[in-house]
């Protein structure tokens, strides 16, 4: 099976960086695109960026373009999230994702594996 562990969560001021980490295992880890979700209290997981192993496609949502990039190290199987000018509203816990396809599927996305999540904080 595929397994996703998280790390690289922490405090950070606002307008600062931060870059987290997801280390993919399992024998069908290229059958699956990867990606960012995160879920802030009292609200529904949101989708934040999304990743091919290869051919280097990439997708953002919209209240992160410009500041957000996702990345993947093929040989490590790890996808990173570099987060920068980092907001208070960027506040949430963080969710690596294996998806069955990098394309929406309608207005969503399926998801058939998720990491355990790892909090972010952007204190002012």
């Amino acid at each position: 099976q595929v397994q996703l562990v998280e790390s690289g969560g922490g405090l950070v001021q606002a307008g600062g960086s931060l870059r987290l980490s997801c280390a993919a295992s399992g024998r069908t880890i290229s059958n699956y695109a990867m990606g960012w979700f995160r879920q802030a209290p009292g609200k529904e997981r949101e989708f934040v960026a999304a990743i091919r192993w290869s051919g280097g496609s990439t997708d953002y949502a919209d209240s992160v373009k410009g500041r957000f990039t996702i990345s993947r190290d093929n040989a490590k199987n790890t996808v990173y999230l570099q987060m920068d000018s980092l907001k208070l509203e960027d506040t949430a816990v963080y969710y690596c994702a294996a998806l069955r396809t990098f394309l929406r599927v309608g207005a969503s996305r399926i998801v058939d594996y998720w990491g355990q999540g790892t909090q972010v904080t952007v204190s002012s």
